[in-house]
């Protein structure tokens, strides 16, 4: 499996503040749904981290993103294994296909994969 990049997900109503605040660290914003944001070091574009106030398709918001290589085969290694899915398995229309499962420390993950 390889994973290609894992951003923490921070629930917020605050979107303006931490974008300030985390500019301030050389954080800039490469992504903004609307409901979630993506700040990135421009040093090193894969540091990143997300602020969203909810989740625009899922019945709750990730405390995690890991990106993976094979979504699919990340979905079926993770079914197997009887975790709980959270999400199903499903393309989103910003253009990646996710689902979301929940770790032993009852975190959710949001696994995903750029289409």
């Amino acid at each position: 499996m390889t994973v290609r990049r894992v951003v923490p997900n921070v629930r917020t109503s605050a979107v303006r503040e931490n974008r300030e605040f985390y500019g301030l660290l050389g954080f800039e914003e490469v992504m903004n749904h609307g409901w979630i944001m993506t700040l990135a070091s421009s040093s090193s574009p894969a540091a990143q981290v997300s602020f969203m106030a909810a989740d625009k398709t899922a019945p709750v918001a990730p405390d995690m993103s890991v990106e993976v290589e094979d979504v699919d085969a990340a979905y079926e290694a993770v079914r197997k294994s009887g975790a709980e899915i959270v999400h199903p398995l499903q393309d989103e229309e910003w253009g990646v296909r996710r689902f979301f499962v929940r770790d032993p420390n009852g975190r959710v993950i949001n696994v995903l994969g750029h289409r």
